[in-house]
C-alpha cells in the first residue's frame, strides 16, 4: 500500500508540475511574442511529455533502463489506445488527412526508427544522436511548411496553445510557475519510480512491466487532459494532433536525451513484444489520417478493449 501511495503521489505531482510548466511557458511566450504556432507546436506539443522526460532521465541515470525505455513505448501506446478512445467517447472524432498526415507519417517513421535501432538490444550515445538529429529535421520541416500561417497544421497548433486558459499574467507569476513546475516534476519522478519500482518487486513482475503500464499511464496524464479538453470543446484535431506530437517527442526527444546520458539495453519483452505493438497502433491511426474516416465511439471503444487486452497481455503472458 505504501508503495501504491508513492505511486499515486507521484503521479499528482508530475501532472501538477507539468501544467504549472506548460502554463508559464506560454505565458512567458506570449509575453516575448512568440508565435502562436511555435508556442502550440513546441510548448503544448512537447511540454505534455515533460512527465515523461524527467522520469525517463531520472531512470537513465539511476540505471534502471527498463523504466526509462518502458515509459516511452508504453506512453506512445497508450496515447494512441487510451486517450484516443477515451477521447472518441467522448465525442466522434472526424479527421482531416490534410492536417495531420505529416505528423501521422512522423510517428510511424519514427516508430520504425525505434525498431532498427534497438536491433543490437541496446540503446547507445550513436543511436541517440540519430533521435535527436531526427527530431531536429522533424521541427525544421514543421516550422517550415507552418510559417506562412495558412496551412491546416498551422491552425491546428495555434489551437492548441489556445486550450489552456488562466494563464499566469505577471512577470513574478510566470517565473513561480515555472520554477514551481521544475520542482514538482523532479520531485515527482523521484517518488514515482520509488513507488513503481517497489510495486514491481512486490509483484514479481520485471520492472519493464511496471514502467510500460503504471508509469506510462501516469507520466501521460498531462497529454489526456489537453486532449480531453479538447474533445469536450469538439476540437478533433487538436485532440489527435497532442497525441501525435507527444509521441514524435517520446521517442526522438526523451530516448535521444535519455540514451545520450546513458546507454539503454533493451528489455527483451520490449523487442519481442511491445515495440510491435506500439508500431502496429501507429499504422492503425495513420491509416484513419489517410482514409479522412469519422473515428467513431465504436472504434474509440475497440482502442480502449485493444488497451485493456495489452495491458493484460503484459501482466501475464509478458510479465516477467
Amino acid at each position: 500500500m505504501l508503495n501504491v501511495l508513492f505511486v499515486a503521489i507521484g503521479v499528482l505531482l508530475l501532472t501538477s508540475g507539468g501544467e504549472a510548466l506548460i502554463r508559464g511557458a506560454l505565458a512567458a511566450a506570449n509575453r516575448m511574442s512568440v508565435s502562436p504556432l511555435l508556442s502550440g507546436l513546441l510548448i503544448v506539443g512537447f511540454g505534455t511529455s515533460a512527465p515523461e522526460l524527467v522520469v525517463s532521465i531520472d531512470a537513465a541515470l539511476n540505471e534502471r533502463p527498463d523504466m526509462a525505455i518502458g515509459n516511452v513505448v508504453g506512453s506512445n501506446i497508450g496515447n494512441i489506445l487510451l486517450i484516443l478512445g477515451i477521447c472518441t467517447l467522448i465525442t466522434p472524432l472526424a479527421v482531416k488527412p490534410l492536417v495531420l498526415r505529416r505528423d501521422g507519417v512522423t510517428v510511424v517513421a519514427a516508430s520504425i526508427l525505434f525498431l532498427i535501432l534497438v536491433g543490437g538490444d541496446a540503446l547507445v550515445r550513436s543511436d541517440a544522436a540519430m533521435f535527436l538529429l531526427a527530431l531536429l529535421v522533424y521541427l525544421i520541416w514543421a516550422y517550415w511548411t507552418e510559417r506562412s500561417g495558412e496551412a491546416p497544421s498551422a491552425q491546428l497548433h495555434r489551437a492548441e496553445g489556445q486550450e489552456l486558459t488562466s494563464l499566469p499574467r505577471t512577470v513574478l507569476w510566470i517565473i513561480m510557475a515555472i520554477v514551481s513546475g521544475l520542482v514538482l516534476l523532479i520531485a515527482g519522478s523521484q517518488v514515482l519510480l520509488m513507488g513503481a519500482v517497489g510495486i514491481a518487486e512486490t509483484l514479481g513482475v520485471s520492472e519493464a512491466v511496471i514502467g510500460l503500464t503504471l508509469v506510462a499511464v501516469g507520466t501521460s496524464l498531462p497529454e489526456l487532459s489537453i486532449s480531453v479538453i479538447a474533445a469536450f470543446r469538439r476540437h478533433a484535431d487538436v485532440a489527435i494532433g497532442n497525441v501525435l506530437g507527444s509521441n514524435i517527442f517520446n521517442l526522438l526527444g526523451i530516448l535521444g536525451v535519455s540514451a545520450l546520458l546513458q546507454p539503454l539495453p533493451v528489455h527483451e519483452r520490449i523487442i519481442k513484444f511491445d515495440q510491435w505493438i506500439m508500431l502496429g497502433t501507429s499504422l492503425i491511426l495513420l491509416l484513419f489520417l489517410y482514409t479522412g474516416s469519422r473515428l467513431s465511439r465504436l472504434e474509440g471503444g475497440l482502442l480502449l478493449l485493444g488497451y485493456g487486452v495489452y495491458v493484460s497481455l503484459s501482466f501475464t503472458v509478458f510479465g516477467v
